[in-house]
């Protein structure tokens, strides 16, 4: 018989209405964990996605790289294959346009999770600025001295606490372990749709199928301005099934010693000092509106922000941001949870897709990040999918130095 998941609907409402269940019965932990993050990239993300020479082309002459839609798969099993070769493989619906299927594949080499990597130490000091405004209050800048970074010595609550990590299938997690994009050359598409019937099937895994009625998110279409003041008025169009919304924005001074930096400077959209954590992750529903209550995420009905005057003066030389719109989630899980709290549930496998929307954008070029329609694009390259933590978006060095989780992890 075949065997069909029975979906698992967790919202805001909800979760407080199966809380006392949840707590009260025991789980076991299913034999199979499946995870996969849809994400639509546009503006200079759209570019860092997937958009290669065509992207580059459309700044060249003015214009702004096409958003992507990007797709991650991570499978990990309690089990191992009884040949020692593992395989499996994701059955896609034929809007996906990736065939009749996708192979997992398993890497080969000694175990790192997604987004690990090794770093150099920078040099010089970091300048943490938060919260929208025309200028930062009293108390900002927190200033960072990287050297004593590098000694062991952090500073306390560098790091917030508010915004848990996710635990992410990874090699580490997993007896067997799959991901894909891989090496079979395929990538998701600007006009890809998930929305359908899927199926995954392997040699170290119960099989499993669910049906997602959620799609691939709109881009987000965002643009900024230097105000008089000095400060920078980012704004951006609403975007269906957003949670919430949060901007980061990166910048530096340079030493005029070899190009090095002296400083560099970080500014999120957080009412209060927010650093790290899972911030630039795929969130759950029911985190964001928690964030969205103690306005460290933005609510779904905004669509501006100004960005305080000091924070560009401190970063004179170049400034990037990012724009992210946390999506829905759908989960599944097969056996369903009982009703009864009081019988232990023993689930063979979950799985679960949360969504996102990205862009990113340089300051201070007017109107530079609005993201085009999805339309024919060249198709991203297969990579192995790392996890998107800060240190993607800061950088490898700066990262590695502040100990970020998922450094250097830019989706490739």
């Amino acid at each position: 018989m075949r065997r069909f998941a029975i979906p698992v609907m967790v919202g805001g409402t909800a979760l407080c209405t199966i809380a006392a269940t949840v707590l009260a019965q025991q789980a076991a932990v299913p034999v199979a964990r499946y995870e996969m993050r849809a994400e639509t990239m546009s503006g200079l993300g759209g570019m860092a996605g997937g958009g290669g020479m065509g992207a580059a082309m459309s700044m060249a002459f003015g214009g702004t790289p096409k958003a992507q839609h990007m797709l991650w798969l991570d499978l990990g099993s309690s089990r191992a294959a009884a040949d020692g070769k593992p395989k499996a493989e994701h059955f896609m619906p034929a809007g996906a346009k990736l065939g009749k299927s996708v192979l997992l594949r398993t890497p080969q080499a000694a175990k790192r999770d997604p987004g690990e990597a090794d770093f150099q130490r920078p040099k010089g000091r970091m300048l943490i600025f938060w919260g929208c405004g025309e200028h930062a209050p009293k108390g900002q800048p927190v200033v960072i001295d990287f050297s004593k970074l590098a000694a062991g010595q952090v500073p306390a609550g560098l790091f917030t606490t508010a915004v848990p990590m996710d635990r992410w299938v990874s090699p580490s997690s997993s007896k067997t372990y799959g991901y894909w994009p891989g090496e079979d050359g395929k990538s998701a598409k600007p006009d890809s749709s998930l929305i359908g019937a899927h199926r995954v099937a392997g040699n170290y895994s119960p099989d499993m199928a669910f049906t997602l009625a959620k799609d691939f998110m709109a881009p987000l279409n965002a643009s900024n301005a230097l105000q008089p003041s000095g400060s920078t008025l980012l704004r951006w169009g609403a975007v269906a099934d957003a949670t919430g919304y949060y901007a980061m924005m990166i910048g530096g001074k340079q030493s005029g010693q070899g190009g090095e930096m002296s400083d560099v400077v970080w500014w999120s959209s957080s009412a209060s000092r927010q650093f790290g954590g899972g911030l630039a992750d795929w969130l759950a529903p029911a985190t964001v509106a928690k964030l969205v209550n103690d306005k460290t995420v933005l609510s779904p009905q905004t669509t501006t922000c100004t960005v305080p005057a000091e924070v560009k003066a401190a970063a004179p030389d170049f400034m990037f941001g990012t724009l992210h719109a946390y999506g829905p989630e759908e989960s599944f899980a097969y056996p369903p949870r009982p009703a009864d709290p009081k019988v232990k549930w023993v689930p063979e496998w979950t799985a679960r897709i949360r969504h996102r929307s990205t862009t990113g954008f340089l300051v201070g070029m007017e109107g530079f990040g609005a993201s085009a329609a999805a339309g024919a694009q060249q198709p991203a390259p297969a990579c192995k999918p790392k996890k998107k933590g800060l240190g993607g978006l800061l950088g490898g060095a700066v990262a590695g130095a502040l100990g970020v989780p998922g450094a250097g992890g830019d989706g490739c």
